[in-house]
């Protein structure tokens, strides 16, 4: 006689769930990264850009009096390192490397020249004017020709990119080059070469208008 024995399914234990459950993500994350490097199985999941954005709405409109009469064009390299105070870089730290490129642009204010700024003589042959000294713009970071050039990040950082998209992620870099250039303007004699390109503007003006003198001050 014969007996059937009937065999219940083991329970499987939670820690069991988890370890399966982690080796299959891993197990898809590398399947991922293989396609990626694959030449030509990229393109079958690439994928493609829409600009969808609306049209821009206009804020405000101000009359500019001031003449631009400069322009330079920098370069920096900065090299941000952000480090945990007890965790070792290789597991919570970044660090970057980052080109940013970069105009700033020297005026001078014609807005603030008043009348009592201005005196000719009473045959109109000369004439003197006093104009506030020349002053910089902001510095504007050109985002064709900035770059990060390297970026470590470590094992808690790289992990966290994996569940969360950060736009900003440069965003300390780009202020800190704006900083940077802002501060290469401001030591490179670009106002002074604004003035004296005003100067030559307006002497070429007022000559064309007749005047045989022409003597242009800055300051107060």
């Amino acid at each position: 006689m014969t007996t059937s024995e009937t065999r219940l399914p083991r329970h499987i234990p939670g820690w069991a769930r988890v370890l399966t459950a982690f080796v299959l993500v891993l197990a898809v994350l590398f399947a991922g990264i293989r396609l990626a490097v694959l030449p030509g199985v990229k393109d079958l999941f690439g994928t493609e850009s829409q600009d969808r954005s609306g049209p821009a709405l206009l804020k405000s409109i101000q009359d500019m009096s001031r003449y631009d009469a400069a322009s330079g064009t920098f370069q920096v390299v900065v090299d941000l390192e952000k480090n945990a105070k007890y965790l070792p870089d290789a597991l919570h730290g970044s660090r970057t490397l980052y080109v940013g490129a970069g105009t700033v642009d020297a005026y001078v204010d014609l807005g603030r020249v008043g009348e009592k700024d201005v005196s000719v003589n009473g045959d109109r042959t000369s004439a003197t004017l006093r104009l506030p000294h020349a002053r910089l713009g902001r510095p504007a970071l050109d985002p064709d020709h900035s770059y990060a050039v390297s970026k470590q990040r470590g094992l808690f950082d790289r992990l966290g990119d994996l569940f969360s998209d950060n736009p900003n992620s440069e965003q300390a870099v780009q202020k800190l080059a704006v900083r940077h250039i802002g501060d290469a303007a401001r030591s490179s004699g670009l106002t002074a070469r604004a003035e004296s390109n005003t100067t030559g503007m307006l002497q070429g003006l007022l000559r064309s208008l007749g005047f045989e003198e022409v003597h242009v001050l800055y300051g107060s």
